[in-house]
């Protein structure tokens, strides 16, 4: 079995965590923060937590730095290459963090949302891995097949490309059931109303591109429903409804004939 180091123990650790330790050797989990790396250690059966980078357990075949964008390049500073395959798993970072500092290293990004407090199962999120040789993509991408049944070749800038598609997919759409939970709060009415029609307009993807499965009044160009809309809201939140609505009538003209 590979022997593991998983450095960090926040969101993308824990669920990087559990999921690795039904097939490989977790040997040690590090964290800034001691009770936090034995929480996680005890919680996957490893037999070491540590806070200090100086202790990693030197003889290790993958180290996996699974912290925050900023901590990478303190952490790949602050400990020697020894000839390990080590891996960041960040969605913006570029490979290069590496270059010059470690011999054989890449990235394995999971585009998934994860909260410590929620262990998330591995096995359909999508990893997207490069390397920095044909052999360390190899063991990356072995590595990744461990834990998912979707591991793919990407490199710096097209994991760029995911990363912003994913802020559209996933944070911009929460950002707007923060809102929506705003408006209905104002009138006393529960969000919990909306759940259903989110996992419609959610499971209509398996069926439908997302441009082909938009409904409402802006697709329509109702203006008069529009108008209503815009009359009821303030703030920020009339600023993003014009510009979404705008965005939506531009991508969907109405036909000349329909008018």
């Amino acid at each position: 079995m590979k022997r593991v180091v998983i450095i960090g123990s926040g969101n993308v650790a824990t669920s990087l965590a559990h999921g690795l330790s039904r097939h490989c050797c977790v040997a040690q989990i590090y964290s800034r923060t001691l009770s936090h790396a034995r929480a996680l250690a005890d919680a996957i059966g490893c037999p070491d937590a540590t806070d200090d980078l100086k202790k990693l357990v030197p003889d290790a075949d993958v180290y996996i730095l699974a912290v925050s964008d900023d901590a990478i390049a303190g952490v790949i500073s602050a400990v020697p290459d020894n000839g390990a395959l080590w891996v960041h798993t960040s969605g913006s970072k570029p490979i290069d963090l590496f270059k010059g500092r470690r011999a054989r290293y890449g990235v394995l990004w999971p585009m998934q949302s994860f909260s410590r407090q929620v262990v998330t199962a591995l096995d359909e999120v999508h990893f997207f891995a490069e390397a920095s040789d044909e052999a360390a993509l190899g063991d990356l991408m072995a590595l990744g097949h461990l834990i998912s049944r979707h591991v793919v070749e990407a490199d710096s800038a097209k994991r760029r490309q995911l990363h912003v598609a994913s802020v559209f997919s996933c944070n911009f759409a929460n950002h707007m059931w923060t809102l929506a939970a705003e408006v209905l709060d104002e009138a006393g009415l529960p969000f919990e109303a909306m759940k259903p029609l989110i996992h419609t307009t959610v499971d209509k993807l398996d069926r439908l591109a997302p441009a082909q499965s938009q409904t409402g009044p802006a697709i329509r160009h109702d203006l008069k429903v529009i108008a209503s809309h815009q009359a009821m809201l303030d703030d920020d939140k009339r600023d993003i409804y014009d510009l979404i609505t705008q965005s939506i009538m531009n991508r969907n003209p109405l036909d000349d004939n329909a008018q």
